[in-house]
């Protein structure tokens, strides 16, 4: 039976000795490849067209196109490969515009490298890398003018899913796995998975990170705002 293909990665940070020893960190993993290395947002939009990458380390702060409009232009494409955000920051309201972008995750510059592989990994399987306490937590740190008006625009959109729908959605926002999920509402696995895979498209979301979002900034979680 043949080897899976090593998961595609792309580099994108101005400093090259950051890009240097994030590729001697990957370049250590059997699994993973580096296709290509970018200074700025702009160059790694191109350098996606070229190297169809599976995964791309986004730094958020840089030169020219900057690593938030960068995430924003990549995941409104079809096919959009998985962006994980590089920061130094771990409650930088940047990160969370990124999230709601659709970046699968962050990571801050000092995670150890085995974390660092770690992510990359689960992000390419299609799981978000930060957990809904990390959501929360950086939520709860962004300044609270038009809290009121997030919350009403967030249930709004929630209305259009069913009453099940709305269950599925509520236990992705607390971090669920799709097994916990079945156990709890007393579901298959599939059907879970036939439940979330609803939610996503009609919430017009690309990932669990931005159901999450759309569940607390709607009030529904524990200690939400």
């Amino acid at each position: 039976m043949p080897a899976d293909p090593p998961i595609r990665v792309l580099l994108v940070d101005d400093d090259p000795l950051v890009r240097a020893g994030l590729t001697m960190m990957l370049g250590g993993a059997p699994d993973l490849r580096v296709v290509g290395e970018a200074g700025d947002g702009g160059q790694a939009l191109s350098l996606v067209d070229e190297h169809s990458p599976d995964v791309v380390l986004m730094d958020i702060r840089m030169p020219s196109v900057d690593g938030l409009a960068a995430t924003e232009r990549l995941r409104a494409r079809p096919r959009a490969p998985e962006v994980i955000v590089l920061t130094t920051f771990d409650a930088d309201r940047h990160v969370l515009r990124a999230l709601r972008a659709g970046a699968a995750g962050f990571l801050l510059k000092d995670t150890p490298p085995e974390e660092i592989v770690a992510a990359v990994r689960q992000v390419a399987r299609g799981y978000p890398v930060l957990s809904p306490e990390v959501t929360r937590r950086l939520i709860a740190r962004v300044a609270e003018s038009g809290r009121d008006r997030r919350r009403a625009r967030a249930a709004e959109r929630l209305s259009v899913l069913n009453a099940r729908e709305h269950e599925v959605a509520v236990a992705v926002g607390h971090g669920m796995s799709n097994a916990q999920i079945g156990a709890a509402l007393h579901l298959s696995v599939p059907t879970v998975k036939t439940h979330v895979s609803s939610v996503l498209a009609k919430l017009d979301c690309t990932n669990r990170v931005q159901v999450a979002l759309l569940v607390h900034d709607a009030g529904l979680l524990d200690g939400g705002e």
